[in-house]
């Protein structure tokens, strides 16, 4: 299928940041996306959480992005569909109503909320918070690529060479993780030098670091 112009509009869009706006009013649904788009971020919009949670790809996508959702909406509410993300990949969310008191936005807030957005509210409020949480967005991912690709490297290493790295992260010297793997000087720094190869790593110091990325939860 060939990419048309729309397409390609579309992508640096999402490149720039995906917005999800979910509100049960049409009328400030139409505005906010008007406003977001205005803005170079492509936005997703749906009249209802449970729309957005049985749409196929909703919560499947590779680049930045963000859950901008009103609070009072029927069936499932700003606040229960945060507790529901948690569990889905925990996008960062904007909360924002023209009805809720101060219980909601505290406990919008504690629970990892972006902003908390009363209506009616400022455009430069909303894309600071957009912005913001775009950014959030996109270093929680490079975290998780970096974190992926560490335990990658790790999982390529033979049982000896986990052995190895394993002593030297605690201090150990060659001849003294020879003597405890009962094992030849030789052999060791054989295992050492194929292990550094297959962890993209030279000194000891970018193994340590490397070893608390793969170790993060």
């Amino acid at each position: 299928m060939p990419v048309t112009v729309a397409d390609r509009k579309i992508a640096e869009r999402c490149l720039k940041g995906r917005v999800v706006l979910i509100d049960d009013d049409s009328e400030i649904v139409s505005a906010l996306v008007g406003l977001i788009e205005m803005e170079g971020y492509f936005c997703e919009s749906y009249l209802s959480a449970q729309d957005f949670l049985d749409a196929s790809c909703a919560l499947n996508y590779p680049g930045p992005w963000c859950v901008l959702s009103d609070v009072k909406m029927p069936d499932i509410d700003g606040l229960e569909l945060q507790r529901l993300l948690l569990n889905k990949g925990n996008p960062p969310l904007i909360l924002m109503s023209g009805g809720s008191g101060a219980y909601e936005a505290v406990a919008g807030l504690r629970t990892g909320a972006i902003d908390f957005l009363i209506k009616p509210f400022d455009a430069d409020v909303l894309m600071s918070a957009i912005e913001v949480a775009i950014l959030k967005s996109s270093r929680s991912q490079e975290s998780s690529s970096v974190y992926l690709d560490a335990k990658k490297r790790l999982t390529s290493l033979t049982t000896r060479e986990v052995a190895v790295v394993n002593l030297l992260m605690k201090g150990k010297i060659n001849r003294e993780i020879a003597e405890e793997l009962d094992i030849a000087l030789r052999t060791v720094k054989l295992h050492r030098q194929h292990a550094f190869e297959k962890l993209g790593v030279s000194k000891i110091i970018e193994l340590v670091k490397l070893m608390e990325v793969a170790i993060q939860e």
